[in-house]
């Protein structure tokens, strides 16, 4: 396997740039002006609803945890809080930082904000990450999102499921900025107009986990840490679950979503703790069409991606045995058929498999 380097600061970073893979333009289906504008159109209604029902549900869970509190009958709403703070938290905040959840910028703004904080990503920094990682997808180098890397780091990825290196993570790039500083990756592509703003977020939330510290230590009691802080480690499985297969066992370097997203078919609830983020090809190709529309994006372009994973489990029997070839250092990637009728992969800037 060719060695990558997915630092934003090496080799790769200057290979993207030199070879036109940087900010390249992308392959997108044709779709007429007027079907796109009525697709991409805002509305407050569904992200109301739910947002009501999310918080409701939050707020619902934890009171029976505390009032069950230290019974082991607290153990499910717990858990079930857990996933809503740690994993419902982390489609929110895409969404949100998209501005498209809410025809009402504020509400964006306002949810945005509270589901930064409870998955521990700084909003400002993240918002221009996120542009990075929809500019360059799965550009080595240049994408600092990217979840699944070659060959896999199985350790890493296990260790995701309970949060435990997010959580770590988040927390020392928190008391970085909190610092007064950025990280130097930050600064390839946060503006230097913007970095006060990651500072005073970090200093907020480092005042938040001091008090709720505080009272933890003064109650002799973690309670006041399940309600802030452990339940985005007790809660990450869901999110890292739907979110490695976005683009995991697929193709980097290339600027066709068909070839390094993945659109998959998922239960009702997963569906609303994932805010429809199953429709991943979809979302990359359109990233301004509003969570509760990706449903009618994905039945009109259908014809020209590659069939859906018909579930979760499906969708992991078809990554995992590509991440073990990977694991033995086989460059290889998975290359999806298309309809008939689609138009070619774009292989431009690439080359495809040879099996």
């Amino acid at each position: 396997m060719t060695h990558r380097d997915y630092s934003l600061l090496g080799p790769d970073a200057r290979r993207a740039v030199e070879s036109g893979l940087a900010a390249a333009e992308w392959y997108h289906t044709d779709i007429p002006r007027k079907e796109m504008k009525a697709l991409m159109q805002r509305a407050d209604q569904p992200a109301i609803r739910d947002t009501v029902i999310l918080y409701g549900c939050m707020i619902a869970f934890a009171g029976i945890g505390i009032a069950l509190w230290p019974s082991w009958w607290s153990v499910p709403f717990w858990l079930a809080y857990g996933v809503l703070y740690g994993s419902a938290s982390d489609s929110r905040w895409h969404e949100c930082g998209h501005g498209t959840a809410f025809r009402t910028p504020w509400m964006n703004t306002v949810v945005y904000h509270i589901a930064s904080f409870m998955i521990i990503r700084n909003p400002v920094t993240w918002r221009w990450s996120h542009a990075r990682h929809h500019t360059d997808t799965i550009i080595v180098g240049r994408d600092p999102e990217i979840a699944v890397m070659r060959p896999p780091a199985l350790l890493r990825l296990g260790l995701a499921f309970f949060g435990i290196l997010d959580t770590w993570n988040g927390l020392g790039r928190m008391l970085l900025n909190a610092s007064g500083r950025l990280h130097p990756e930050e600064a390839t592509y946060i503006p230097e107009s913007e970095a006060s703003k990651v500072v005073l977020v970090a200093r907020v939330w480092v005042a938040i986990y001091a008090a709720t510290l505080t009272l933890a230590l003064a109650m002799q009691s973690i309670l006041p840490l399940m309600v802030i802080g452990l339940p985005r480690m007790c809660g990450a499985w869901h999110h890292v679950m739907t979110g490695l297969l976005q683009h995991g066992g697929l193709a980097d370097n290339v600027i066709d979503h068909r070839l390094n997203s993945r659109t998959v078919y998922m239960n009702p609830i997963s569906r609303f703790i994932y805010w429809n983020m199953n429709y991943h090809i979809e979302h990359h190709m359109f990233p301004m069409v509003p969570y509760h529309r990706l449903p009618d994006l994905h039945a009109r372009i259908k014809d020209d991606l590659p069939a859906p994973s018909p579930s979760i489990a499906a969708a992991y029997a078809e990554m995992i045995p590509v991440l073990i070839r990977q694991l033995r250092n086989e460059d290889v990637f998975l290359t999806r058929a298309l309809p008939e009728g689609a138009r070619p992969y774009r292989a431009d800037l690439h080359a495809l498999p040879a099996e």
